[in-house]
């Protein structure tokens, strides 16, 4: 067991529920981030049961009141957090045309995909400048790679999905601005795809299981080094913006 905290958005299922997972078995103390508070309390006793030292943390990453409650309780219990995983998102309506996309649904998934992560990144920013070595996970997605996504021979070139292609898109941005900003303070920011997995989130249609999934997400949380930042990764493999 070590010190070190980690936070996880949206963390009562899935990837997020397995990425808590697999870092509390490597030791790490985890606050389960869930909007949900019922679900994030059932989520931590589970993994608590398995030996995890978990907390759950309920946390509407759309909710500024919701953010700094979550805030005042990890500042009080911990003074500090040395990884954050903004691991919660959404995928809109699918499938449709990105011309017949309402704009309020596009609206909806860039609150939840671009505005949250923004949101959360800032509010948790002075707990974890606190700490040494901090690192922050944008979980992405393949398809919010420009460059696959213009690439005829790239499978994802035909999921053309306006929303929350763009979404993911947005938010790589949003990762190599802050890399940019926080390398003077030692924090490493990267994105992670975790490649179309089996979730509720498509209907378990994808072909990877959460574990592998959740597998290059711990491992860009943990293994990253100071130089190491401002990228977007696959399976331990950088992917083209």
């Amino acid at each position: 067991m070590t010190d070190r905290t980690v936070l996880i958005t949206g963390a009562n299922k899935s990837i997020g529920y397995e990425t808590a997972r697999q870092l509390g078995r490597q030791g790490f103390r985890i606050w389960l981030g869930s909007r949900d508070a019922d679900r994030g309390e059932a989520a931590a006793e589970t993994l608590a049961a398995e030996g995890i030292v978990v907390r759950a943390l309920t946390l509407d990453v759309t909710s500024d009141d919701s953010v700094r409650s979550a805030v005042e309780r990890v500042e009080g219990d911990d003074g500090k957090l040395d990884i954050l995983i903004n691991n919660a998102g959404i995928s809109g309506r699918q499938p449709i045309v990105p011309s017949e996309q309402p704009l309020d649904d596009i609206k909806a998934i860039y609150e939840t995909n671009v505005f949250a992560p923004i949101r959360v990144t800032q509010a948790f920013l002075p707990l974890l400048k606190a700490t040494s070595d901090a690192s922050v996970v944008m979980v992405s997605s393949g398809l919010g790679s420009l460059s696959w996504l213009s690439d005829p021979s790239n499978a994802f070139h035909g999921v053309n999905i306006l929303g929350y292609n763009s979404s993911k898109t947005a938010l790589n941005a949003v990762t190599v601005a802050f890399a940019k900003e926080l390398i003077a303070w030692g924090i490493a920011v990267n994105a992670a795809d975790p490649g179309y997995t089996a979730t509720d989130f498509n209907g378990q249609t994808g072909y990877r299981t959460v574990e592998q999934a959740a597998a290059g997400i711990v491992w860009l949380a943990t293994q990253t080094t100071r130089d190491m930042t401002g990228r977007f990764y696959f399976e331990r493999n950088e992917v083209p913006w």
